[in-house]
């Protein structure tokens, strides 16, 4: 099954502009409980190094660009976002980097639940041993 899941939303085009629409049940497959975006990104930086045990997200570069690389404890994969069009849908338990931004990248992610730490799986070796518990049972 691959990692990287892929959603294009609807554009509509004029000759003042594009617009973008993100809504639920038009690829955002949960009910959005939070919005942040992530600018004025250091394009010598990484982000990212975590998991999540519950929360889902939808990535989407909104101007620029990045690239994900994505984990689910067998095999990984890259994805290079630059397009606000399109979205990247992460699930649970996926290990996630973001590099290479570009020095205009502004990155909306869209998430399925409110920030609680406690959802986070801030070491690699802490998200394996989530994995292995969670197909044990």
């Amino acid at each position: 099954m691959p990692l990287v899941k892929l959603i294009n939303f609807q554009t509509i085009s004029d000759p003042s502009g594009i617009l973008t629409v993100y809504e639920k049940d038009k690829g955002i497959s949960f009910t959005i409980q939070r919005v942040y975006c992530l600018s004025k990104l250091d394009v010598r930086a990484s982000r990212g190094y975590h998991a999540h045990r519950n929360l889902k997200q939808v990535a989407v570069c909104v101007s620029g660009s990045c690239r994900f690389v994505l984990d689910d404890g067998r095999s990984r994969e890259e994805i290079v976002l630059d397009s606000p069009s399109v979205g990247l849908y992460i699930e649970n338990l996926i290990w996630r980097e973001m590099h290479d931004f570009s020095d205009d990248c502004v990155l909306m992610v869209m998430a399925s639940e409110p920030y609680t730490e406690l959802d986070y799986l801030r070491t690699y070796e802490e998200f394996l041993d989530e994995i292995s518990r969670t197909s044990e049972a």
